[in-house]
């Protein structure tokens, strides 16, 4: 099929990249010209695994290509996604501006009919703003179809190449044979592929999104009960997660949840919810125990040490998870600011966000080059974001290179015993 995909962001490249992989002829649409410039020399913006040399190979074999001209994309293909930001408004709110102007421009290059899918994370509703949008703009036919993506990020390609379900929002059916079609090469293993009404669709995302959340942070809560008693969390998740009712997906503690869905999704669908009169009460709580979790190592910390001021820190893991480099509603950076302010010196090591780390704390923190390195002089490490480099490291010279042995692990990534019988003072969380 002939595709188009408007943005080259986060998702739109991997839309992009994945079904220019299964044969489609796709172009990429960016107004930004320096980007595209980039990414026709094979540089992608975004660290995801497996997705540049995704995008390589495609664009060497003369499947996929990028252009400024969103013209010149619609009028030669059949499907036309939209995939670009939705950012958080000053009230939770989903930002639309930019959805609804790409879809005032299909509208205006049109030349016949088309399939319009919003891809970006949208509010319930948003289909029928687009459909009345290109209506204004054009009098050919088209169809509107709500095709939520669910891609983790650092797995999002084979997320996208072995997906749990295809979610297909379409009232025409001409447009939803020519979607299941699409999708056929990724649901041969029997991925189920659901069509229904655009709403159900748009609401589907944020549903999931936010029970997830929800998962989280009632874990963090359990973590924080067993503390109180003695429990240890990772028992109580091991008995609650072997119930086929929960499973045990997660259901792992730490401090928050971050990145650019669960959060912005948890807002959204409280502040579409409240424009219905709906006060959604669950995930009010939801979020306020997240921001809570975030601040918990700061206080264990000063519960060890009392004042902080003067100590150095070092911080091992800036991204919101393994596999990434986006920073967007991390952890991290709570941690990081409040330490600042309370006086502690901190040494940061990531092996993917220190550019990104940069932009957001400027000179403020010492950036290491490797991770043995930030730990040089430290009062004591916190582990932030369990990559798997971290999991099992030369402990033997963690101790050597640290002013004192005391590790706050914010992801459960040892085990107690394992660090008492290393000489290490550790913290961890529920446990």
């Amino acid at each position: 099929m002939k595709i188009a995909v408007v943005g080259t962001g986060y998702v739109g490249l991997v839309v992009g990249g994945c079904l220019a992989e299964t044969g489609n002829d796709v172009i990429c649409v960016d107004k930004d010209a320096a980007k595209v410039r980039m990414l026709r020399k094979g540089r992608i913006p975004i660290f995801e695994p497996g997705l540049a040399e995704l995008v390589r190979k495609n664009a060497e074999e003369d499947r996929l290509s990028f252009t400024t001209q969103l013209g010149r994309a619609v009028r030669a293909s059949q499907i036309v996604f939209i995939a670009v930001g939705t950012p958080q408004g000053e009230d939770g709110s989903a930002d639309l501006q930019h959805v609804l102007a790409v879809a005032r421009d299909v509208g205006k290059v049109m030349d016949g009919y088309r399939v319009i899918v919003n891809k970006s994370t949208v509010p319930v509703g948003t289909a029928e703003k687009v459909r009345a949008i290109i209506g204004r703009e054009t009098t050919h036919p088209f169809s509107v179809v709500s095709n939520p993506e669910f891609l983790k990020q650092g797995a999002a390609v084979e997320d996208f190449m072995k997906p749990d379900r295809v979610v297909i929002g379409a009232e025409d059916p001409r447009a939803a044979e020519l979607m299941v079609a699409l999708y056929q090469p990724f649901t041969r293993t029997g991925a189920p592929v659901m069509v229904m009404d655009c709403a159900s669709a748009e609401l589907a995302k944020y549903a999931a999104n936010a029970l997830l959340a929800t998962r989280i942070s009632f874990m963090n809560e359990i973590a924080n009960v067993c503390e109180l008693f003695g429990a240890d969390v990772d028992r109580v998740r091991q008995a609650v997660g072997s119930d086929r009712r929960i499973g045990p997906s997660f259901l792992f503690p730490g401090v928050g949840y971050g990145g650019s869905c669960f959060p912005k999704d948890v807002k959204a669908l409280m502040r579409f919810s409240a424009d219905k009169k709906y006060d959604f009460k669950v995930l009010k709580a939801v979020e306020s125990v997240n921001e809570l979790q975030k601040r918990l190592l700061v206080k264990k910390m000063e519960a060890h040490f009392g004042s902080l001021k003067g100590r150095t820190i070092a911080i091992w893991g800036l991204a919101f998870k393994p596999k990434t480099d986006d920073m967007r509603e991390a952890p991290a950076i709570p941690i990081v600011k409040t330490l600042l302010e309370k006086g502690a010196k901190v040494q940061v090591y990531d092996p993917e966000a220190h550019k990104v780390a940069q932009g957001i704390f400027g000179s403020k923190v010492t950036y290491a080059k490797e991770s043995y390195d930030a730990l040089k002089g430290a009062d004591a490490l916190a582990i932030v974001t369990e990559w798997q480099k971290f999991r099992e490291p030369d402990f033997a010279r963690m101790r050597k290179l640290m002013k004192s042995p005391v590790i706050f692990d914010g992801r459960n990534i040892y085990q107690p015993q394992q660090m008492k019988a290393h000489g290490f003072t550790y913290h961890s969380i529920g446990r």
